[in-house]
């Protein structure tokens, strides 16, 4: 206890930075997913009014549908771009300046939103999704590779999963501020729709008072004096020797080496196993079942008898029960280990919802609805204390240097994509196989605990060179333990 407030105290200004880092970035995310639910019918009335206005003639249903379909879609794959030019732009113009410009995006996004109505163009509502799922994007991507940058071994899981922490919080706040007590009403949605703008403007102000991550300015940059000030600043030390000499391995390695694109991130053997664990059970977490239990799970309370009125509430409550369940993860992170949390809560969640397909099949009885909710609730506690943190903070663990911003664009690009075809094709298959859609979630769920636990190294109190070490065992299993020295690359540049 006394150590933790040592740390407490010495570490203040990388904690603030870590709530600065995190108000403009994952909880961007969070809260524009989440606050598109209580606007949906004032939005479809503005789309049917203006169409009426441009026409002359009522917008039919169908067509009503495609737009706002679109409308909640199309926020995904702005969140693809982001994703993509996260690895070019922080880079090129460093982590800090990068989201300063990601600010600027939000606040365009938030001005479209304000002025729709009174343009009568639901085009500029399209716009401005677009523009916040860019920013989110981005944002996610960013925000990581800046907090894993600053942070020191001994803090960075815990630090690091306080981007998941603030998604949650995003999406609790977005569903409080839509109820129709406050926001939730057809003179609000605009306003509504515009807070992300909020969240922008408080990040870039007071994030220009922060340094530039500091791996970025010594390992890319080159910057020794600048590295050592913001060390200094941020982690509140004398003595940094030890952490600039980690990173000068890093950087020695780089001499006279090629630049590395997404494209080697994709073919190096060096890191192939690296990208196994980015893509399967960290980049397609989408697939565990999650975003559709949330979904499937208001079914399951009208047949308990929750009144329609009561829904919003109730998922409000689903939401604060995520945030509170990835909070306790952040504190166990670097006590049980990533490989633990992910693997174990994989098989649990995997093993949760076989029981969920078998009590939906037998909901006749009264009592199953109630063991129902038991059971959703116990795959979002699961989820929480498991795969929804670590699969966000393992690839800052995993990856050096010269293949994080790239391996990020990949894991962005898989994340935001499957979100997209989730969201699109989920209903039909909801239609075709009804409870039985689950068998797909169990399985991902079942192979990727398995694949954790009996691949993934243990990352924990491990430097990420210690680990690249660990990886290269599997990487180089039938060859020498040195072949990896002439493929490293540890700085990128495009």
């Amino acid at each position: 206890m006394r150590e933790a407030l040592k740390d407490l105290v010495r570490y203040w200004r990388l904690y603030l930075l870590t709530l600065v880092l995190g108000i403009g970035g994952s909880f961007q995310l969070g809260m524009q997913v989440s606050i598109m639910a209580s606007p949906a019918e004032h939005i479809q009335r503005f789309v049917n009014q203006t169409w009426l206005g441009r026409y002359e003639v009522p917008v039919s249903d169908s067509t009503n549908m495609l737009i706002w379909s679109f409308i909640v879609s199309v926020f995904s794959l702005g969140g693809w771009v982001g994703a993509i030019h996260s690895g070019s732009l922080s880079v090129t113009y460093g982590r800090k300046k990068a989201l300063l410009f990601n600010n600027i995006v939000a606040l365009v996004a938030a001005v479209l939103m304000v002025f729709s109505p009174m343009a009568k163009s639901f085009e500029m509502i399209l716009l401005g999704r677009f523009l916040y799922g860019y920013n989110a994007g981005l944002g996610w991507n960013i925000h990581l590779m800046y907090l894993g940058e600053s942070s020191p071994k001994k803090l960075r899981g815990f630090l690091t999963i306080t981007i998941t922490i603030f998604n949650n919080l995003g999406k609790v706040m977005g569903q409080i501020v839509g109820i129709k007590e406050l926001m939730g009403t057809d003179d609000m949605w605009p306003w509504l729709m515009a807070l992300g703008g909020l969240p922008a403007i408080l990040q870039f102000v007071t994030l220009l008072f922060f340094p530039e991550a500091p791996r970025y300015l010594y390992i890319d940059k080159g910057d020794t004096e600048g590295c050592k000030k913001a060390l200094h600043w941020l982690w509140q030390e004398d003595d940094v020797q030890m952490e600039m000499d980690e990173m000068g391995k890093e950087r020695a390695s780089m001499q006279g080496q090629n630049v590395k694109t997404i494209w080697d991130v994709l073919t190096s053997r060096c890191v192939r196993w690296q990208l196994l664990v980015l893509v399967i059970p960290c980049a397609g977490v989408q697939f565990c079942g999650f975003n559709a239990i949330y979904l499937y799970a208001f079914d399951i309370f009208r047949e308990a008898g929750v009144a329609e009125d009561k829904m919003h509430y109730l998922s409000i409550g689903i939401g604060t029960t995520d945030l509170i369940t990835i909070t306790l993860s952040s504190l166990l992170i670097d006590r049980a280990g990533r490989k633990m949390l992910m693997g174990y809560g994989y098989l649990l969640m995997g093993v949760i919802m076989s029981v969920l397909i078998v009590m939906l099949s037998v909901k006749d009885q009264y009592w199953v609805p109630y063991a129902n909710i038991a059971l959703i609730f116990s795959v979002i506690c699961v989820y929480g204390l498991g795969p929804s943190g670590i699969a966000s903070t393992l690839p800052a663990d995993i990856f050096l240097q010269a293949w994080r911003p790239s391996a990020y664009v990949i894991s962005g690009s898989i994340n935001w994509l499957s979100l997209f075809l989730i969201g699109m094709f989920f209903p039909f298959i909801v239609d075709g196989l009804g409870q039985f859609c689950f068998l797909i979630f169990v399985a991902y769920c079942l192979f990727s605990a398995a694949f954790v636990l009996y691949f993934l190294p243990e990352t924990k109190g491990k430097s990420t060179v210690e680990i690249m070490e660990d990886f290269n065992k599997l990487n180089y299993k039938n060859r020498g333990t040195d072949t990896e020295k002439a493929d490293f690359v540890m700085a990128t540049k495009f």
